[in-house]
């Protein structure tokens, strides 16, 4: 007898709960960056080429196996192969990775909301120095939305090996933001333009990895919310209806955003020619009024000319001021998030009430993937009968939640950000596409296609479309060994591994090597997901010849 299993109340449930998981930040702060890089609208192509063959396809075969399975990922893995369990363990361990630093933007994102009701906005100015004379030297260097981000929030140090304490302002937005998702998961299941580019295979290769990430593919996630269906449920219908409603929002996203950066641009323009027309006026007692934009640089030619070296001395202080230079300045993750967006806000009128709508706004996107992926952490532990006999599922939920708030307290540490980034940058890539290859590669040719498409045909009464069949055989699993082979050649070409730390001197981040015991932390965290695969079956392979022998009758 199949054991009960709670269920969502309706199919709707279900498909709000795959939108709130897939749709996150990256299509806020990641999609519209990669379509400014690679051709604007002309990025679109390689985009829904790869949706097409990549992102729903593998969307379908991860919510049909966890419906099929009815359990969490490492239940649904060892019913198809008992050597495949390390496949769901290296999805649980991935999602506890991504837990774990998660959830700091969230934190992030209450820091903001807590300082948007002040009158002018804490980032829209400077502060004054220990003397009052002036304004701060590095906030002046930089500009008030950096210095907001880089020393009031994240209080940065200059380097990885300059680690400093916990900051108690930083740690409460965090129990705060881990309490906030707790409280979600006890409420269970029923609550919650350049067309060249395209010959760019970096833009194919973006499109793809944007595609499977966006998704939340490989996490276990998707498993863990599609094992509560009901078996009939049509999870062909909602994987295409997950996947064309998470890329709707990547385009309307990047509309936005472009937006936000035309007006930044803009007004930035406007205010540095405000400044060399101040400048020029003071410097040659011209008329108020006389210089404008438009006579600009005529005048300037004029100046040039007359007063060779009178225009000399001020040379050097006037800005080569440049709307498509401010335009071209792409930017992603919490660089855009934290930085451009608030230099926009800070400009607009009634900016208190924008700042609000905005932080929210991200705070309920990350919110929606926390809940995601800590149900793809929870679900393999609470169907597993030795945790449940032992400990109530709040008890095993609330330890979840505090040991990874108690690691991510790290993040809220002085060079916090750059272990942010670290773990941002490979806690995930490489694993998670070895893992929906291995996911792929164990539904088709291990536990067989033609018997896959049998049991979707007995639990919904619909026939296998030849599209899933080719894609689920061939084309995707041939794309992820393509996105593998890629990242691997990219990482052995470029060397020692870099990051940006914050020079509070200059005002800007400047280029560093991570120091050695850096690099082996990075590639124990890649290992430490992707060896779970070959270990788990190592270990099952061990287990079943010991039994064998226990088993061999006596001589």
């Amino acid at each position: 007898m199949e054991k009960a299993r709670p269920l969502w109340a309706n199919p709707l449930q279900f498909v709000f709960a795959c939108i709130s998981y897939a749709v996150g930040l990256g299509n806020v702060w990641r999609f519209p960056y990669l379509c400014q890089m690679y051709g604007g609208g002309s990025f679109l192509v390689p985009y829904i080429i790869m949706l097409i063959l990549e992102g729903m396809p593998l969307l379908y075969l991860e919510l049909a196996v966890g419906q099929r399975m009815r359990q969490g990922s490492i239940g649904a893995w060892r019913t198809i192969s008992p050597y495949l369990s390390g496949v769901g363990v290296a999805s649980v361990v991935v999602s506890f990775f991504l837990s774990m630093y998660y959830n700091v933007i969230n934190a992030w994102a209450f820091w903001y909301i807590f300082h948007s009701f002040q009158d002018p906005l804490p980032w829209s100015v400077c502060p004054l120095n220990a003397n009052r004379t002036g304004y701060n030297e590095e906030c002046e260097k930089a500009s008030s939305t950096q210095y907001f981000w880089y020393r009031k929030t994240l209080n940065i140090s200059p380097s990885i090996q300059e680690n400093g304490g916990v900051q108690w302002e930083p740690a409460l937005c965090l129990i705060l933001a881990w309490l906030v998702v707790y409280l979600c998961i006890l409420r269970g299941t029923e609550s919650t333009g350049k067309l060249e580019q395209l010959a760019n295979p970096k833009a194919w290769i973006n499109a793809a990895t944007q595609i499977f990430f966006s998704l939340g593919l490989g996490f276990g996630s998707l498993i863990a919310f599609a094992s509560y269906n009901e078996p009939s449920n049509n999870c062909q219908k909602h994987a295409i209806i997950v996947s064309l409603i998470n890329s709707a929002t990547s385009i309307f996203a990047s509309i936005v955003t472009f937006s936000i950066y035309g007006f930044k641009a803009t007004f930035n323009y406007e205010n540095c020619l405000n400044k060399v027309i101040l400048l020029l006026t003071n410097s040659f007692d011209l008329e108020d009024g006389f210089l404008t934009p438009s006579n600009l640089e005529q005048v300037k030619s004029y100046l040039a000319s007359t007063y060779p070296s009178q225009y000399g001395e001020v040379l050097p202080q006037i800005k080569n001021c440049s709307l498509e230079a401010e335009l071209d300045t792409a930017v992603q993750g919490t660089g855009l998030a934290f930085i451009v967006y608030t230099e926009a806000i800070k400009n607009m009128e009634v900016s208190q009430l924008w700042s609000v709508l905005y932080f929210f706004m991200l705070l309920m996107l990350g919110i929606g993937s926390m809940l995601g992926n800590t149900a793809a952490i929870l679900t393999p532990l609470t169907d597993s009968k030795a945790i449940t006999k032992h400990l109530p599922k709040e008890a095993i939920s609330g330890l979840v939640c505090l040991i990874s708030c108690a690691v991510g307290m790290v993040f809220t540490m002085e060079a916090g950000n750059y272990w942010f980034d670290i773990f941002n940058d490979y806690a995930a890539t490489l694993s998670l596409l070895l893992i929906v290859l291995v996911e792929t590669i164990a539904v088709c040719y291990v536990y067989g296609l033609r018997r896959f498409e049998g049991d979707l045909q007995s639990m919904t009464g619909r026939s296998l479309n030849w599209y899933w069949k080719i894609m689920w055989a061939g084309v995707s699993p041939l794309l992820i060994i393509s996105l593998l082979l890629f990242y691997l050649s990219d990482y052995i070409l470029t060397g020692t591994l870099q990051y940006q730390a914050w020079d509070a001197s200059q005002g800007q981040l400047v280029t560093k090597d991570y120091p050695v015991y850096a690099l082996v932390f990075i590639g124990l965290l890649v290992a430490s997901a992707t060896m779970c695969i070959p270990l788990a079956a190592l270990g099952t392979f061990v287990m079943r010849r010991l039994k064998r022998g226990d088993a061999a009758p006596v001589a």
